[in-house]
């Protein structure tokens, strides 16, 4: 996948999921327990950990400014979504097919 359609991708997502933090709490209380494993099982990476420790203090904002970060079209944005706590939030089936609609309208474009 090229970083064009990977980064389209991602903000696709991260629009879904700002979708829903809008309506409920449960995808922060996934973010957090996956931030909370993920530390665990990557205690010995450093550079994960600021990760993790940077999507913990994320976290605690407002629900708007939660929303803004993840779906920002910036370089910080982009970075941010490489290591989303939101894993888990979207269903399988809603990922599958944000990707291949994102896939098929750049392959219409690039034609």
């Amino acid at each position: 996948m090229s970083h064009r359609i990977h980064d389209a991708v991602g903000i696709e997502l991260a629009q879904l999921v700002a979708a829903r933090l809008r309506e409920s709490s449960q995808p922060l209380q996934v973010a957090r327990a996956n931030l909370s494993q993920w530390s665990g099982k990557n205690a010995g990476s450093a550079s994960l950990l600021r990760c993790y420790a940077e999507w913990s203090t994320i976290l605690d904002r407002p629900v708007d400014a939660i929303c803004q970060i993840l779906c920002a079209d910036t370089e910080e944005g982009h970075r941010l979504r490489q290591n989303s706590p939101f894993a888990g939030v979207l269903p399988a089936q809603t990922v599958w097919e944000a990707k291949r609609r994102i896939r098929n309208e750049h392959a219409a474009t690039s034609a």
